[in-house]
């Protein structure tokens, strides 16, 4: 993955420059979700980039983007070298089975007066994936059983009949079924139970190694971004301000917002305490145009490193290590006289 500009040729989905404002006509204060964002998944071959970062940062409102249900304000986003919001007909029909969206929630995400069968069913015919109905359950059963679900114990039930992992489980059957070149998460784990979600994850994982499928994954957990490894954006107030390597990350964070993310993760030892609070501090954060779509860093009332450039400069990505980036102004050789060395592991 990289987030850079590369040759079109080379990449399956590209986004350059991404921005999404709501609001700003009469009295309403303009709000920046998506503050010039981007991101590029190659072709060559399937990737698992995971985009982190606290309710509000603008994730889900990205992934809308992406999935072509919200037009950006701003930025290009391409598949194969082509717009996305430019596309033909036919050409939407290819992207819509080629990228496949997996929602937050598994309990709204099906009509409840139909069989989970149907669920499958569907993409078949769309998509004539199957030339009889024999053929068509072999693949329906083939499917349940790479995501670990027992075909008789789900077709032929309702939604409502079923758990809230089962029926996420049920989305990834489908998607198996139309083997889509990306798949897109939106905080697919926030619904199921604890004991079912390293099942969902290793379940993406084979879809990569076996299948072929990217995936972008999107999270506010930190340590299930980190069981999938691959690479990281971590977004705050619509920005993106720290990217790369997910072990290089997390082993060593380099913005101030990255840092107070992963101070923030409890310990699994119980005797253990955080020494000080890191949680969010009570500064109103200002939340205008001027500030978040313009010159000025995003996190300067909670930075305990702030500096007067901050309030008036937006910072610029630095390449910190070899497989990390960071939009801080700590690491800018034009700004401090020597760059600041990366933090310690945490």
């Amino acid at each position: 993955m990289s987030t850079e500009m590369a040759k079109p040729q080379s990449l399956l989905l590209d986004a350059q420059h991404v921005s999404t404002i709501f609001g700003g006509q009469g009295r309403r204060t303009p709000v920046v979700a998506v503050d010039d964002v981007s991101l590029s998944i190659p072709a060559a071959a399937p990737v698992i980039l995971t985009i982190v970062g606290e309710s509000g940062s603008g994730k889900t409102t990205f992934t809308r983007n992406l999935l072509g249900l919200t037009k950006p304000s701003s930025g290009t986003i391409r598949y194969g070298g082509k717009d996305i919001y430019a596309m033909s007909a036919s050409e939407w029909r290819s992207y819509r089975r080629e990228v496949q969206p997996v929602f937050q929630d598994p309990y709204a995400t099906y009509n409840p007066f139909y069989r989970i069968d149907r669920v499958l069913q569907l993409p078949l015919r769309k998509f004539k994936l199957a030339t009889s109905a024999e053929e068509g359950r072999q693949k329906m059963e083939e499917a349940l059983k790479a995501v670990d679900l027992r075909p008789g114990d789900v077709l032929g039930r309702y939604p409502h009949q079923l758990s809230g992992g089962e029926r996420q489980r049920i989305m990834l059957a489908r998607i198996y079924l139309i083997r889509p070149r990306i798949i897109i998460a939106d905080e697919p784990l926030s619904m199921i139970d604890a004991s079912l979600r390293t099942l969902f994850l290793n379940i993406l994982l084979d879809f990569r190694e076996k299948q072929g499928i990217s995936c972008i994954h999107i999270t506010h957990n930190l340590s299930t971004a980190y069981y999938l490894g691959g690479e990281i954006m971590i977004m705050c107030k619509g920005r993106v301000i720290e990217r790369g390597d997910m072990d290089t990350i997390v082993s060593h964070p380099s913005h101030p917002y990255t840092q107070l993310l992963i101070d923030s993760v409890p310990s699994s030892d119980p005797s253990a305490r955080w020494k000080d609070r890191r949680g969010l501090s009570n500064a109103v954060e200002t939340a205008t145009l001027k500030t978040e779509g313009g010159s000025a860093c995003i996190f300067t009332s909670r930075c305990p490193h702030v500096m007067d450039v901050c309030h008036v400069k937006r910072p610029t990505f630095v390449q910190v290590s070899p497989t990390q980036e960071s939009a801080c102004f700590l690491y800018d050789k034009e700004v401090v006289p020597q760059p600041a060395q990366a933090p310690a592991k945490v």
